[in-house]
C-alpha cells in the first residue's frame, strides 16, 4: 500500500508541529522517520494512523482519503514504545485481542484465531510462550509480543514508534536485524520513527530526517550520508567537522585564509564547510587546500587512529581519522586535505 501525505500542519496552541509536511511512501517500503525530540515525526506517525488529526492538510492510503476515518477503521498495526500489552492476559490472548474483539460478523473462529495466534508465535521466534504473561517476558520478548499483536490483525499498513527505545543496546542491535527480516517476510508497508540514526541507517529503505516540523531531506540511507541535502543533515547524520569558510566565485576560504578550498556552487559570502573525519588524507606542509593542525590526542579506534587537533585562529578542536599505521604525538603539527566535503 502506498501512504500519500499532502501539506499536513497540526499545531497545539501556539507551537507548530508539522508545518506543511508532504510524504509519499513506496508499496512494501521500510520508511524510517528520524529526527531529535520535538522534530514532529511521532506526531506525524499518529497523524497517519488516525490518533491524531491535522488542523489542515490530507492523508490519501492507496489515493483513498483517510484523513478524518478513524484510526479503527484504518486497519494499521501500531507498535507503541512502551509495548501497551495487557498484563492480565497471556502472551496468545494479547496477540489475538484484535481479531477476538470484533463484531461477531467479522471475528473468526476460535480455531482460527488459534491457528494465527500459533503461526505469528513461530514468526517472531516465541512459540513456546504463548501462556506466559507479561511480566514473565524480557523487555525484548514483550516488544516481539506486541508486534504480533498488531499483525494479527492482517493489517494494510504497519507503524512503529521508537519500538526499541525502552531496551538496552545489544537487544535494540539484535532486535533491529530481526525486524527488517519479519518486514521483508511479510511484504507491509512499514514506518517507524526514531531518534537513533544508526538504527534508521541499519534497516530502513530510505529515511526522512525532519527538524522543526519539517521535512529537510527524503533519501536512501547512502544518499543522506553521503548526499546531505542541508547542513543540518549534514551534523545530524554522522560526525561532521564544522570550518567557517568565505565564500568567492569558485573559492571557499576557510577562516583567515587558512586554506583555499573548489567551491563548485560558486556561491558568495559567508558559509561552512562541513568535512567528515576520515575524508581527509595527509598533505605536505604548504599545500594551499590543506590545513595546518596541531595533534592534541590521538589514539586507536578499532582500525584507525583517531586525532583531534587544533587548528590556529579556530575555537573548536577537530577530529580526524587516519590509517592505524600513521604515527602521531600531541603537539606534533600535521598538514590535512579534505579529499570530500561538502560546502553550505
Amino acid at each position: 500500500m502506498s501512504i500519500v501525505v499532502e501539506n499536513i500542519s497540526r499545531r497545539f496552541g501556539g507551537f507548530t508541529a508539522l508545518d506543511r509536511v508532504s510524504l509519499e511512501t513506496r508499496p512494501g517500503e521500510f520508511l524510517a522517520l528520524l529526527g531529535p525530540s520535538g522534530s514532529g515525526k511521532t506526531t506525524l506517525l499518529r497523524t497517519i494512523a488516525g490518533l491524531d488529526f491535522a488542523d489542515e492538510g490530507h492523508v490519501l492510503f492507496d489515493g483513498q482519503d483517510m484523513t478524518g476515518t478513524p484510526a479503527a477503521e484504518r486497519r494499521i498495526g501500531f507498535v507503541f514504545q512502551n509495548y501497551a500489552l495487557f498484563r492480565h492476559m497471556t502472551v496468545a490472548q494479547n496477540i489475538a485481542f484484535g481479531l477476538s474483539v470484533r463484531k461477531r460478523r467479522d471475528r473468526p473462529a476460535k480455531a482460527a484465531i488459534a491457528a494465527k495466534v500459533a503461526e505469528l508465535l513461530a514468526l517472531i521466534q516465541l512459540p513456546e510462550l504463548g501462556e506466559r504473561y507479561p511480566a514473565q517476558l524480557s523487555g525484548g520478548q514483550r516488544q516481539r509480543v506486541a508486534l504480533a499483536r498488531a499483525l494479527a490483525i492482517q493489517p494494510r499498513l504497519l507503524l512503529l514508534d521508537e519500538p526499541f527505545g525502552a531496551l538496552d543496546a545489544q537487544v535494540r542491535k539484535d532486535l533491529r536485524g530481526w525486524l527488517r527480516r519479519i518486514h521483508d517476510e511479510t511484504g507491509l508497508t512499514s514506518i517507524f520513527v526514531t531518534h537513533d540514526q544508526e538504527e534508521a541507517l541499519e534497516i530502513a529503505d530510505r529515511v526522512v530526517v525532519m527538524r522543526g516540523g519539517v521535512i529537510e531531506q527524503v533519501g536512501t540511507p547512502h544518499e543522506v550520508q553521503s548526499a546531505p541535502a542541508t547542513a543540518f543533515v549534514s551534523s545530524f547524520i554522522g560526525e561532521t567537522n564544522r570550518l567557517p569558510v568565505t565564500r568567492n566565485g569558485g573559492e571557499a576560504v576557510v577562516g583567515e585564509r587558512l586554506a583555499v578550498l573548489s567551491d563548485d556552487a560558486r556561491g558568495q559570502g559567508a558559509g561552512e564547510v562541513h568535512v567528515r573525519p576520515h575524508d581527509v588524507e595527509l598533505a605536505e606542509p604548504g599545500d594551499p587546500s590543506a590545513l595546518a593542525i596541531t595533534v592534541l590526542t590521538a589514539r586507536p579506534i578499532g582500525r584507525s587512529c583517531r586525532i583531534t587537533a587544533q587548528i590556529d585562529g579556530l575555537a573548536d578542536p577537530l577530529t580526524f581519522d587516519f590509517p592505524v599505521a600513521i604515527q602521531v604525538v600531541p603537539g606534533q603539527g600535521l598538514s590535512v586535505r579534505p579529499v570530500r566535503y561538502r560546502i553550505f
